[in-house]
């Protein structure tokens, strides 16, 4: 979902918003940063008020020890979302965890050097094999996918961004190659990426390797 909207569904969307979401809206410096975060959580109450056939203004949520958001009254539908830029991405599934990143492809950055800050020793490895024309989309792959998933697990960076492997080359599927200590993982989660605009890389992770993923613009939910 695009981020740049319309002062009059910027208002529209604040309206919707909790007392404490209102406020921390209100802590940004700049209109922009303010009015992309009031049109996020705006949206995303609205699509969840969609699903469960609620008033969006009425939705609670909790947080998880790292800052992950949930349903605060028990339900089976969980969601995660991601916004990078003026694009917005909101991922929803019922009974299974799941994670979803979103980032601005910036082709002037030092993707070698960001990735031996923080990726692995292997997915460094593999991106110094791609042909330097694909190093970007190797590096942003990789970033979304290893985001993603640390979202779905509820940890954010505390779980560390080096102690798994995802691939990453160019055509090459969404995989989770390795987690430290917990062979397990491999099986328990499934990678699809997400094609959302020629300047976005972006990747969804969930439970499980039963479910099947469903696209749509923010316009055409409920349609």
């Amino acid at each position: 979902m695009p981020l740049a909207q319309p002062d009059a569904a910027v208002a529209a969307f604040e309206r919707l918003l909790a007392p404490e979401e209102s406020e921390r809206a209100r802590r940004f410096i700049f209109k922009r940063d303010r009015d992309r975060f009031i049109v996020a959580r705006g949206s995303l109450r609205t699509l969840l008020g969609r699903y469960l056939e609620q008033s969006p203004g009425h939705l609670q949520f909790a947080y998880g020890k790292h800052g992950k958001p949930f349903l605060e009254h028990p339900s089976d539908l969980l969601f995660n979302v991601s916004h990078s830029s003026t694009m917005a991405v909101f991922a929803f599934g019922k009974g299974r965890q799941l994670g979803v990143d979103v980032e601005y492809v910036r082709r002037d950055l030092d993707a070698t050097a960001i990735a031996t800050r923080f990726f692995s020793p292997a997915e460094v490895a593999a991106l110094n094999r791609l042909p330097g024309h694909a190093r970007i989309e190797g590096f942003f792959n990789c970033w979304t996918r290893k985001e993603a998933y640390i979202k779905a697990r509820g940890e954010g960076i505390f779980f560390g961004l080096d102690n798994f492997d995802v691939s990453l080359a160019p055509g090459e599927a969404a995989v989770l190659m390795r987690v430290e200590g917990q062979p397990a993982e491999l099986s328990r989660w499934t990678f699809a990426t997400l094609s959302v605009h020629p300047d976005y890389a972006a990747a969804v992770i969930a439970e499980g390797n039963d479910w099947r993923l469903r696209c749509w613009e923010y316009g055409d939910v409920g349609r």
